[in-house]
Formats: C-alpha cells, structure tokens, sequence
C-alpha cells in the first residue's frame, strides 16, 4: 500500500504520462501534481480548514481533477454539481453543501452566475475557468499559489448529491478518517483490485462520463492512484469511444447501460473498423441492463464485461461475465465486507426467492445525508440501508433487481416492474430508447404507459407503436403488457444514462389532478 496513491506515485516519477484531456493533449503526473498543490494551498490561503466544503461545476477536464487533488490532500470536502442541472438546482446544492469555494466552467456561466446570486454567494470565492490562460480568474489564482507539498497532509472526502428524482437532492457525507491523502488513495485504489485491476501493469482507464457522478470520479481517481494514466472524454459519442480505445489501448473503463445500446446501434462495418482488443475490465453498472444488450456486448468485447450494483451511500455486488452467463440477469454476489439483505416492508429478512427491498450493510462506509437526520435513519435497519431498489437473492447468494420501489406500478393490486417491460422494449430494432411508468387509471388505479425514442431515421407513427406493442407480447404475460405506446424526440436523460422518469410521468398525473 506504501507504494500506492497518486501524490506519492507523481512525486516519484513526473515525467510519466498521466493524464490525456479532452482535447488530446498530455499531461505529466509531476504537472498534475503541481497543479493539484497549487490549488491545495491556494484553499488554504483563502481560509479553507478540514471539514470545509469546495464545489465545482465542471466538464470533464484537467481542472476538475487538479481540485479534487487538491482538495483531497488539505482535508476538504468536494462537491461535484451536475453541470446538466438548472440555476436553481445549482443554487440549492451550492447553499445545501455550505461550499466556501464555488470553481466553475465558463461554459455553465449563466446557469452558475444565476446560482451565486440566487443565494448571494461571494463573488470573490466564485474562480471561473475560462478557454484561455486568462481563465477569468482561477488559472491566475491556482498559477499564483505555491507549487509545493501542502504541509498538514489530511485525507479529504468526496460529498455528491444525490439524484432529485424524488425530491431535493442530499448530500452523501462520510466521517473525515485522519489517514495520510496517499494511504487513503491505496484503500479507494484497493476497490479496483476487487474487479482483477493491478496497480501501473500499462493500465489505461477511459473516462467516458461526467466526473460528476459519485462512481465515474471514483473508478477515475482510483486509476490515478492505482499509477494508471486516464484519458478523459468531454462529450461522449459511440464512435469517438472507439476511436480513442484504439488509438489509446484503453484496458479499462466505466459504463452504463445505454451507452452500451447506442455503441450496438452503429452499423456492424463501423463496428469492425476498431481494435478493442486491448480492454481488459469494462464495469457497468447505475441502471438495469437489458440480457440481450449485455449478451450482445459480451459477444463483441468478451468476458471483459462486468456489473456490479451499488450506490452515492455505498454497496455493493459484483458479477462477472462468467458467473452472469450462468445466471442471467443478476448483478451478482456482494464483494469482500459487504453484505445484501432483502426485508419485506416490515423489516424482516425473506428467504431466497422472495422479492422485497434490498439492503447493504454498512459495516465498511457509514454516511449521512447533510442536514437531514431523519432521511438519515430512515432508510436504515440493524445496520443496513437501503436506497429503495427491489430485488431478490437466490439459493446462492446472487442478486437479481426488480425495479426501484418509486417506480413500481400497482395495477389492479398486481405489483408490475417497468424494467422488465423497457428491456423488452429495447430488444425491438426500431425503438431507441425506452421508458414505463404508472398512468392514473379509474377501476385499476394505475395502467402501464410506454414512452419510446424512435431509432435513428425511425418515424413514430400509429403503426409503429401497434408494432412495438405486439413485438411486447410475445415476450411478456398479458398483465405486464403496456396499454398504450406515446413517443418523444429524446428522453429526459443525464449523460451517465439516469432517466429521470418524473419529467415523463408527472405530466400524467397533474392532468388527473387539475381533472378532478
């Protein structure tokens, strides 16, 4: 572990190819490094002490990492904020985290200036990073800072707010350990190893999602600290990934579900024309993954494929390609120090094959939610927590998810999935992207409604949704058949693949309410 952890790893060998940013250039550990302790002492300077929060609403570039770094080793806490996210949002999540230090993108300049004024932030704590060295304010103040090691080096935490789905999103905050910044990036390094991840060995990671997402800045830090380089996409496309797995010998990587669909939908010649040979571990997970889309990518990648389920709070279960082909459709075992229960509303323990809410211990990552005891201990029994997925075990120990809780349909007093019914959706040839949802309905309390992204050059039609309604037949019993089939342009989706199904399936519900 003495060898392990990325301000360790960079002062020993700065010459070393670290970082490739968006735009293709490289960056040097040892370059890294200075920036990250620019930015450390820079923090400090402005009064910043352990326990304090910064927040960034940044793309995915060298900047957010070089504040994570810095952040990481001075004790502070760091929140990410969803660049996708509205003034409001962005104001909530900057007021809620008590962030003495705002740093974003001139990019999400309006939505972040529209934030700070809403809650009056100080505009000298808001650092703009700009296109050019001019920067608007933070490459000056981070390129005015000491260079060197911080002294009083502490072990920070990452603070992620977690999705607004359902209500106000909260923050994820974790205990400060008082361990030094590298040995605490040996233990988070440790996490890949779960996955048959080696430390250097030429291990290249590719960041194809926002670094805001609680999982993509932990697999990319944990690369970092493992002496990986990382390569960093801004905005992903199927056919830029695998243009740069090839030219960049990509190993290792972190995906979702629909990514996995879109890349499926390239024509099979743009398919061929790029060497993925190189990929050792590409570890899906955030959102349930159709079998056939899974089958489909092992077939092409191989055995390299695996998922693993887990949360903002912790997790978690792993399951191989190997072990998924044997039993399809789970997302495996817990890893070493977890543990997965299913409760029935009532908080006891059901036996395999029952379904019910599944829990994860939390013996190895305690948390709360800031500021809110009683979501705290809401979601906690006998040491567990539960983030309101369903879900059963086999007689193995192998998890299977059903559905999350708040988007289960009660139709007729039948309990009905809607994942179930979206893969099947998106098995069909001409349906992009999919989403169900409860509907009011008078004698049943709720139906089961489709909403359908067309496939590209696809056009909705009458006779397509009659279509897609018999290619659900023939694959689902006849209560869990949608009774109607609406489409859209785009799904409301954020780039890490999280559908917020609220924007589809309020509408709905508010037309009854104004009804009555």
């Amino acid at each position: 572990m003495t060898d392990l952890g990325f301000w360790r790893l960079a002062a020993a060998d700065p010459d070393r190819r670290v970082l490739v940013d968006p735009a293709g250039r490289d960056l040097s550990a040892g370059e890294l490094l200075r920036r990250a302790n620019a930015v450390a002492n820079g923090l400090r300077a402005r009064g910043l002490a352990r326990g304090d929060t910064v927040a960034t609403l940044l793309p995915n570039s060298p900047e957010m990492l070089e504040v994570y770094l810095g952040a990481m080793q001075i004790g502070l806490y760091l929140t990410p904020i969803n660049h996708h996210l509205v003034g409001p949002e962005v104001a909530h999540i900057l007021g809620d985290s008590g962030a003495k230090v705002f740093v974003s993108s001139s990019r999400f300049n309006e939505v972040a200036v529209a934030a700070t004024a809403e809650i009056g932030f100080p505009e000298g704590d808001h650092l703009v990073v700009g296109d050019g060295d001019d920067g608007g304010g933070y490459a000056a103040w981070r390129d005015s800072q000491s260079a060197d090691a911080p002294t009083e080096h502490t072990a920070g935490q990452p603070m992620h707010y977690t999705s607004g789905t359902t209500g106000r999103p909260k923050g994820v905050k974790r205990t400060l350990a008082d361990l030094d910044p590298d040995d605490m990036g040996a233990l988070f390094a440790m996490f890949l190893m779960l996955f048959g991840i080696e430390p250097a060995d030429g291990n290249v990671h590719l960041t194809c999602s926002p670094l805001y997402h609680t999982a993509v800045l932990m697999w990319t830090s944990c690369s970092l600290h493992l002496g990986h380089e990382v390569v960093l996409m801004d905005k992903w496309s199927p056919e830029a990934m695998l243009e740069l797995i090839a030219r960049e010998r990509v190993t290792t990587t972190h995906m979702v579900p629909t990514q996995f669909h879109r890349l499926l939908a390239l024509p099979e010649e743009v398919r061929g024309r790029y060497d993925v040979s190189s990929l050792r571990q590409v570890v899906h997970g955030a959102a349930p993954c159709p079998e056939e889309v899974k089958r489909r990518m092992i077939d092409w990648w191989g055995e390299c494929v695996t998922e693993y389920y887990a949360a903002t709070e912790g997790g978690g279960t792993i399951a191989p390609a190997e072990e998924w082909l044997e039993r399809p459709g789970t997302v495996g075992r817990p890893w070493p120090g977890a543990e997965v229960r299913i409760l029935d509303d009532d908080g006891n323990e059901l036996p395999p094959g029952e379904v019910g809410t599944v829990y994860m211990s939390l013996a190895q990552v305690n948390f709360e939610y800031k500021g809110d005891p009683a979501k705290t201990q809401s979601n906690r029994r006998d040491g567990f927590f539960t983030v309101g997925d369903i879900g059963v075990l086999d007689a193995d120990g192998y998890l299977y998810l059903r559905d999350r809780k708040s988007d289960m349909i009660i139709s007729g007093g039948v309990n009905i999935y809607p994942a179930e019914i979206e893969s099947a959706l998106l098995t069909h040839p001409k349906v992009g992207d999919a989403a169900v949802f409860g509907i009011p309905h008078p004698d049943w309390g709720e139906e089961i409604k489709a909403v359908v992204e067309p496939a590209a050059s696809v056009e909705p039609s009458r006779e397509l949704a009659e279509e897609l309604l018999a290619h659900c037949a023939e694959k689902l019993a006849r209560f869990k058949l949608p009774r109607s089939v609406d489409f859209t342009t785009e799904m409301p989706r954020d780039p890490n693949g999280k559908l917020y199904k609220r924007k589809l399936r309020d509408p709905y519900w508010e037309a009854r309410e104004r009804a009555i």
